[in-house]
């Protein structure tokens, strides 16, 4: 550092243990900081010592070089939070020499390191005993997520906007510790939108008389989604695949036309779902709501029998199933009856790893032997397909693949309020507990109960939560009987249940009117949500005719990771799925689905099977899957080999089927068979 006196662009003095401290500025950098000394003298205070501060070490001065660069500042500042006998001092020797200076308020933590950092009522944040600048506030803040474990980039950036917005340091530390403040948890708002439709009467439709009468007694208008499907030629038989949030009534749509036609002598339908819970409930709805007109049955699986008792019954007007359940009937070459109208519900499915390939091949398949029995019985009109899906990235290209109307309606009736809080999994049940009391406790203008689904990741923490929580709440999910099921449904309908804990995997399209959703964790078992299936769990939040507005919770454990194989963790994916676009509907095929799906082909249709592949939605390589069938012995030229029916009538993807025939032929008992795979599995 050169003797001489540099320019300087400002000169901040303050107070310091006792000692006046001066920072010399110039560029909005700091050329040196040092201590200045006064001594008293008969014209008043002057300086007496000025030592520039090097590391630990201290270089004496002239204190004339002192005064020379206060009076090359173009302004002199004097710390508010310097005593004001300090201050006073400080003054008179400035008015000496004929300076101005100004006091202003700064921060106490830059000033003490040397930093002159000015603080106004729009920078300044609380501390709860004093007021720094948003540099410090921040410092301060990071200092405290050090103690919460690793925190993404993203989460930091988000707690400093608050910090920033709400300038209350302790508001935000506050939020780590649990707290619920609503208007520092409150990520963003979903407006509620209405589209303008002109709503079809009911009485109006042309419809049988059976179904027609029905909806009459029920409602005299079809609801937006439900009129812009009849105007694209829904009732004219025309494909379709409709787009529309959870709640707007797009199932209607298909059991409309599918109900009509069934009466009308067009053949059975068949409602689709990809879950046995949802087929259950699907299955209870459909003979309540129609059951004194048309025969009901329920395909779930390869059982012929129910949980419940009822057997499947392949003659009946109207088959509910899952996907797997009807596609079994096929591979087996069960015969369904004469099909008019195939509803598929959750179409989105098709872009998941493990399923989507085969709904896809479903779809083919179905198609083939819709359009065989159609063709048998001279009837060129076929088999009508109307595709559901509440969340559709690529809507339009999806629709082309296909060959549907594309019928989308994006009104949300009641505004969605998301909310973001940080906490471990030892906070998540207390936090969990005050939001289910604060919404049970509140009733919505048409005097419901605010009620809460909580989403979790497995069976075990379903029960976990709800033994945690205060109010009335039941476990929900795929390993309970059917009866239980139904029971919590009918409590939570009659509003006797304040929450419901469920697994991700329920999240589809099981029917619990509630306003508020909690995400105790982001995770489907041991994978991450799709930005796709958070935005199918948020949609549960807020029914029209129900609630004012929708709530949803996310509680974010940072740094926190579920299983081994999960590449990010919670509070990365947190963001990414809060600000995500949504995915793309599109069925990717490796060799292993490619193999299971060509030879399932082959199965229902034979020589046919590379046209049922040229028309699946994903690429599927046809001719390399031939040759891999061929090579493992599941066919022999086009026709399945008796080991090829076995190993599609049981869904294996190959590398199952050859552990399975392995641990046959080493003569290993069948549970440790079952062990093996399960092993398998967790090793991919």
């Amino acid at each position: 550092m050169s003797k001489q006196v540099p320019q300087v662009d400002a000169l901040f003095l303050h107070e310091s243990s006792g000692d006046y401290v001066a920072v010399v500025n110039r560029d909005d950098e700091r050329v040196f900081r040092a201590k200045l000394e006064l001594k008293e003298t008969s014209a008043g205070p002057r300086p007496g010592k000025f030592r520039v501060k090097r590391g630990t070490s201290e270089e004496p001065r002239s204190p004339d070089q002192f005064v020379e660069i206060a009076r090359r500042a173009d302004r002199i500042r004097i710390s508010q939070q310097t005593s004001a006998e300090a201050r006073a001092e400080l003054q008179e020797m400035l008015d000496a020499y004929q300076l101005d200076a100004k006091a202003v308020r700064t921060c106490r933590f830059c000033a003490s390191s040397g930093h002159y950092s000015p603080i106004t009522s729009d920078t300044a944040v609380d501390t709860g005993d004093e007021y720094i600048c948003p540099d410090c506030a921040k410092e301060e803040l990071e200092r405290e997520l050090s103690f919460q474990g690793d925190m993404t980039r993203e989460a930091q950036d988000r707690l400093e906007d608050l910090l920033l917005e709400v300038q209350d340091l302790e508001r935000i530390t506050n939020l780590l510790k649990g707290q619920l403040d609503p208007d520092l948890t409150k990520f963003d708002e979903i407006s509620a939108n209405v589209e303008d439709v002109d709503n079809i009467r009911v009485d109006s439709l042309d419809l049988h008389p059976g179904i027609q009468n029905l909806l009459e007694s029920r409602f005299e208008e079809l609801l937006p989604v439900q009129s812009l499907a009849v105007q694209n030629g829904l009732l004219d038989g025309e494909d379709q695949l409709v787009v529309s949030a959870t709640a707007t009534g797009k199932t209607l749509v298909g059991e409309m036309t599918g109900i009509d036609r069934v009466l009308n002598g067009k053949g059975k339908m068949l409602f689709l779902v990809p879950l046995v819970a949802l087929a259950n409930q699907k299955h209870e709805d459909f003979e309540d709501e129609y059951g004194d007109l048309v025969d009901v049955t329920i395909r779930v699986g390869a059982s012929r029998v129910r949980d419940d008792g009822h057997a499947f019954d392949p003659s009946a007007d109207v088959i509910v199933g899952t996907y797997e359940g009807v596609d079994h009937a096929l591979r087996t070459g069960r015969d369904l009856g004469d099909i008019g109208t195939v509803v598929i519900d959750e179409v989105h499915t098709l872009k998941e790893q493990e399923r989507g390939h085969r709904l896809d091949g479903l779809i083919a398949r179905l198609k083939h032997y819709c359009e065989t029995r159609a063709s048998q019985r001279n009837d060129y009109g076929g088999a009508q397909w109307v595709y559901l899906s509440a969340t559709v990235g690529n809507p339009g290209s999806l629709a082309e693949s296909l060959e549907a109307n594309l019928v989308e309606f994006e009104e949300r009736p009641v505004p969605l309020e998301r909310h973001v809080t940080f906490a471990d999994g030892k906070e998540k049940p207390d936090i969990e507990n005050k939001l289910v009391r604060r919404e049970y406790d509140t009733k919505s203008s048409q005097g419901y109960r605010g009620q809460t689904i909580i989403f979790t990741n497995s069976r075990r923490r379903c029960h976990e939560i709800s033994r945690q929580l205060e109010y009335s709440s039941a476990p929900y999910h795929a390993g309970l009987d059917y009866g239980r099921r139904k029971k919590v449904e009918r409590m939570f309908a009659d509003q006797d249940l304040a929450a419901v804990v469920t697994t991700a995997a329920l999240a589809a399209g099981v029917d619990f009117p509630a306003s508020q959703v909690i995400f105790d964790t982001l995770a489907m078992g041991i994978e991450w949500l799709s930005v796709q299936e958070f935005h199918q769990m948020l949609g549960r939040a807020g029914r029209p005719d129900y609630h004012d507005r929708g709530k949803v919770y996310v509680l974010v454990e940072p740094d926190t990771a579920y299983h081994n194989s999960m590449e990010m963790t919670e509070d990365e994916v947190a963001f990414k799925l809060l600000k995500g676009e949504m995915e793309n509907v599109q069925t990717l095929y490796d060799e292993s689905s490619a193999v299971e799906e060509t030879l399932a082909n082959i199965t229902v249709a034979g020589a046919e099977a590379k046209r049922l592949g040229d028309r699946m939605i994903g690429e599927i390589p046809t001719k390399h899957a031939l040759g891999k069938l061929l090579e493992y012995g599941f066919i022999d030229g086009l026709e399945p080999t008796d080991l090829g029916r076995v190993v599609t009538s049981h869904f294996l993807a190959p590398d199952e089927a050859f552990k399975i025939l392995d641990g046959v032929r080493k003569d290993n008992h069948p549970f440790e068979i079952v062990a093996e795979l399960e092993l398998h599995g967790e090793e991919e």
